[in-house]
C-alpha cells in the first residue's frame, strides 16, 4: 500500500519519539507504541455526507468506559423476528456499509449498526479488540439478542471474541469478513513499519496482555473459531494486504463443520465487502432456515 507523505512524516516523527523515550523508560515507550497502535488516524465520517438509508435510521447511543457509542437502526416492514449487528472495521465506520441495510431490511431483520470508539460519530480517541468486544457485549444486551453479526478486519476480531461469551450460540449466525485473523501479525506489521528496539517491543506485549489481563494469544480468530458452536461464514481474499490469507490456510484444512468459507481473488481488503456476489452470499447465509 502507497504511504501518503503526512504518514510519512508521522512515523518519522514517532520513530524519533520513541527512540528518545526509551533512553530514559523502555516501559513509557512501550506504552507510547501501544498509544500510537490504538489510535486510528481515519475512520471519522463527520465530514462526510450520510447515505440517504442513514437519513431514514432511528438514532440510537449508549455509554460504555464514560464514552458515548452512537448508532443506527432500521425497522423492516415485514418482520421475521431476527437481528442483525453490521461491525466495521478500523479507521472505518458504519456509512460504509450502506449497501446491506436495505436487502436485509427486505429480508425482515431489524439491522443495527454502531461507529466503534474513536471512530465515526462516536466519542473516543482509542480503540483495541477488548473494549470494541465489550461494546459489542453491550449491544446484544441492551439491543439484542442479536441473530447475527457480520464484522470486517478489526471488527470481524472483535465479533468473535463476543461470540465466545454470547449465551445460545447455536441460536446466532457470524459472519467474518477479511477478519483480522493474529494480532501477533498485527503487531509485527506495526514494528516493521516503527521499528524499536527489543526492550520495548516486550513492553508493548505486556501493556497489550494487560488490557484484557490475558495473553496476546487470546485475541485470535483461529483459537475461536475452533471453540464456538455457531455457524459462521468466513469470507476473506486471497491477496488482503492488511490481514493476509495466509494466517487463514491452516483453517482450510482443520475440522470445522460448523463454519463455511467463502474465498475470493483480486478484491483485496476493503473491496470484498462492497462484492455483489460477497453480499449475496452473505444475505443468503443469514436467510437461511428461517421459517
Amino acid at each position: 500500500m502507497k504511504m501518503k507523505l503526512a504518514q510519512k512524516l508521522l512515523i518519522g516523527y514517532y520513530k524519533t519519539k520513541l527512540k528518545t523515550i526509551a533512553l530514559v523508560s523502555p516501559r513509557k515507550a512501550g506504552e507510547m507504541a501501544v498509544d500510537i497502535f490504538c489510535t486510528p488516524f481515519e475512520g471519522r465520517s463527520n465530514k462526510r455526507k450520510p447515505p440517504p438509508v442513514f437519513l431514514k435510521a432511528e438514532k440510537i447511543s449508549f455509554e460504555i468506559n464514560g464514552l458515548t457509542i452512537r448508532g443506527f437502526r432500521w425497522l423492516p416492514a415485514h418482520p421475521n423476528g431476527k437481528k442483525i449487528l453490521i461491525v466495521h472495521g478500523y479507521n472505518s465506520y458504519a456509512y460504509k456499509f450502506e449497501t446491506y441495510i436495505l436487502p436485509l431490511q427486505k429480508k425482515g431483520f431489524e439491522v443495527l449498526a454502531f461507529d466503534a470508539p474513536a471512530h465515526g460519530i462516536s466519542d473516543g480517541k482509542r480503540i483495541n479488540a477488548y473494549l470494541y468486544k465489550n461494546m459489542l457485549l453491550k449491544v446484544d444486551s441492551l439491543y439484542g439478542p442479536l441473530y447475527g453479526m457480520m464484522g470486517h478486519s478489526l471488527g470481524g476480531l472483535a465479533a468473535s471474541l463476543a461470540f465466545e461469551e454470547l449465551p445460545d450460540p447455536e441460536k446466532r449466525k457470524l459472519v467474518l469478513i477479511a477478519p483480522a485473523t493474529e494480532t501477533e501479525r498485527a503487531i509485527n506489521n506495526f514494528f516493521h513499519i516503527l521499528p524499536v528496539e527489543e526492550k520495548v517491543r516486550e513492553t508493548f506485549r505486556q501493556v497489550i496482555s494487560e488490557i484484557a489481563n490475558r495473553p496476546i494469544s487470546y485475541f485470535s480468530v483461529s483459537r475461536v473459531i475452533k471453540k464456538i458452536t455457531s455457524p459462521v461464514l468466513w469470507v476473506h481474499d486471497k491477496h488482503d494486504p492488511i490481514c493476509p490469507f495466509e494466517d487463514v490456510k491452516p483453517l482450510l484444512s482443520a475440522d470445522l463443520p460448523n463454519v463455511q468459507f467463502h474465498i475470493t481473488e483480486h478484491l483485496g481488503h476493503s473491496k470484498v465487502y462492497k462484492d455483489d456476489k460477497v453480499c449475496d452470499e452473505i444475505l443468503q447465509f443469514f436467510s437461511r432456515h428461517i421459517s
